[in-house]
């Protein structure tokens, strides 16, 4: 029998590699601008073309890399960051595996030009698909310029299933921020297409942070400052009132390195307990500082899952620095109460002339109202049953005893004729009305939000929105990140009934909402959508429609603690049963509940 196990040959098992650590053009953008920062580079420039589909190219003004180093970085598992298995445990660059290049020039065209500062010529160097093509000297800058080509053009499969190019670019923006935020002091520049996207000039921390996501954070933002034997915790909370349901810019650096952690989010989460309500989150930006071999960092090719050797100690220095940064926040001020214009109040002060005496109250110490002569005790009719001889009962009446007729049990397409024309509203939160199986129950928030996301769907399909013209413009800034999908929601929210016109530096002048969304926050209700449809992450442009609708209809749903009149609730309800679905929103929630007669019976 003969042998069946080989060797695959380097670029297929490059290929395989490559998988794990390029798996889109976000990926590409974050390994090289991490060797960059790993070079020592002062100006990091980062260009794409049809958000790395065609071109990627990274520009730094590092150490740059003689001829040899040049060919040698992109074989697998060459890195000049370790030299051996310990120095694991004691990391203080970004990269260290080594395979970075070899993933990235096994599925895309790389060409590379580096020269170092104590040479006059660089190299250039080429490879095709983990081919090496040729290297030649060239003239160039001090530092590596690395221009990416057709990305995945040799794995059709990988290159089939990237997204749009507005998400592409979206999650370009996303990896670009998360290495810009946690290295203030290095320039960084983003083009797309021609386009400048970011210039950010190096700062301090704060100063980047608003040139990344705007001027209007800063207002929001709350020091976190907590130094302590185990680790060095800074950076910046937002104020309980900056919390949003969807968007929230949330982060986590350790040691100048992007990670991922729900165990240290929850800590953050429990400072903010009975401050926001519930299912919204506050932005963060906070920075770790711990000695590098209480860490691994070695969990996952992406790098950015962390194991620590003291994860609780650290939960509690996270919890106990955001709550003291909160309770900074709220220190109630001295208060200087303004007494001009004010009545003079004269002091008592005993012993003074003209003392006005304590004024005496009369009473009868004898009176007793049960020995008065007018109490007199009311008689009761023994025979109250006469009183209701003549009394028969009214329409109502007899419309609601013939709902809760348990003799047969009705569908739910022959509810809305069986239910009773009265309505009651329990707490401002429920429609309740007897229908013939027994008590109808709807939640009215969620009943109201089931018809509008119908209505606006319906709007979407056939481009016909009620829109309201307003009185005054109002201005709506986006960040940078969210731009992409801004533009491609356009057509999208014109459907619903939003008219926005671009007034360049990603912000919008809103000129028309849609009907029925009066007393609502234009800008919050705008951002909470581009939140969930940049969340959605669709491939083309209609996937968007199902999460633009669900955000505004759960905006515009009438809230909790509304008072609807009968005619109001009957109008919920008949709209409601003309749905294509009675039962469930559009996240999936439960509209309604039917407690049967039998039920009821029993809990009597």
């Amino acid at each position: 029998m003969s042998d069946i196990i080989q060797l695959l040959p380097d670029s297929v098992a490059n290929q395989i590699a490559a998988g794990e650590v390029i798996q889109r053009p976000a990926s590409v953008i974050k390994e090289l601008v991490e060797n960059a920062v790993d070079a020592g580079a002062k100006n990091i420039n980062i260009i794409v073309v049809d958000s790395g589909r065609t071109s990627i190219q990274v520009i730094d003004d590092g150490c740059g890399m003689s001829d040899t180093d040049a060919r040698l970085s992109f074989e697998r598992h060459a890195t000049s960051k370790i030299r051996k298995a310990d120095d694991l445990f004691s990391l203080s660059t970004m990269g260290f595996r080594g395979e970075a290049l070899a993933s990235i020039a096994a599925v895309a065209q790389v060409e590379l030009r580096t020269r170092k500062a104590d040479s006059e010529l660089g190299s250039k160097l080429t490879i095709s698909g983990s081919r090496f093509m040729g290297q030649e000297p060239v003239a160039c800058a001090v530092g590596s310029n690395f221009l990416v080509k057709n990305i995945f053009y040799n794995v059709p499969a990988r290159r089939k299933f990237l997204k749009s190019n507005a998400t592409e670019l979206n999650n370009i923006i996303s990896a670009f921020e998360r290495i810009a935020l946690v290295y203030p002091d290095i320039h960084f520049t983003l083009h797309s297409n021609g386009s400048e996207l970011y210039n950010l000039a190096a700062g301090k921390y704060l100063k980047r942070i608003v040139d990344v996501f705007g001027k209007r954070i800063s207002q929001d933002l709350l020091p976190v400052d907590v130094d302590t034997t185990l680790c060095k915790l800074y950076g910046f909370v937002g104020k309980p009132e900056s919390a949003k349901k969807k968007g929230a810019h949330q982060f986590f650096f350790i040691n100048g390195r992007y990670m991922k952690h729900p165990y240290f989010h929850k800590a953050v989460q429990n400072a903010f307990e009975r401050l926001v309500p519930t299912g919204e989150q506050v932005p963060y930006f906070l920075y770790f500082e711990v000695p590098a071999e209480n860490i691994d960092v070695n969990i996952h090719p992406t790098k950015t899952e962390i194991k620590f050797e003291n994860e609780q100690a650290i939960w509690q220095i996270v919890a106990a620095g955001v709550k003291e940064a909160v309770g900074k926040f709220h220190e109630v001020p001295s208060i200087d109460f303004d007494t001009e214009g004010m009545p003079n109040i004269p002091v008592y002060e005993q012993g003074i002339s003209g003392h006005v005496p304590m004024p005496n109250v009369d009473i009868n110490p004898r009176y007793n109202p049960f020995e008065s002569s007018n109490h007199k005790r009311v008689s009761t009719h023994s025979d109250w049953e006469k009183l209701y001889e003549n009394v028969r009962p009214t329409v109502d009446q007899t419309i609601e005893a013939e709902m809760f007729d348990i003799s047969g049990e009705s569908s739910t397409d022959s509810i809305i004729d069986e239910k009773s024309p009265s309505h009651y509203q329990f707490k401002g939160q429920f429609i309740m009305t007897a229908v013939k199986s027994g008590l109808m129950i709807i939640d009215q928030h969620r009943a109201h939000m089931r018809i509008l996301y119908e209505d606006y769907i319906s709007q979407m399909k056939q481009h016909k929105a009620n829109v309201q013209k307003v009185l005054f413009p109002e201005v709506v800034q986006f960040t940078k990140g969210e731009e992409p999908i801004v533009k491609q929601l356009l057509q999208q929210l014109a459907d619903i009934g939003f008219e926005m016109n671009d007034l360049g530096g990603a912000a919008y002048s809103v000129t028309g909402v849609p009907s029925g969304i009066d007393g609502l926050n234009v800008s919050d209700v705008l951002h909470e959508m581009v939140a969930s449809a940049a969340e959605h992450d669709g491939s083309v442009v209609h996937d968007f429609a199902k999460p633009l609708a669900i955000s505004l209809a759960r905006h515009a749903a009438i809230p909790y603690g509304q008072v609807l009149n009968n005619e109001e609730m009957e109008n919920v309800i008949n709209r409601l049963f003309a749905c294509s679905n009675i039962n469930n929103t559009p996240d999936g929630k439960v509209i309604l509940t039917v407690l049967s007669q039998r039920d009821i019976d029993k809990l009597f």
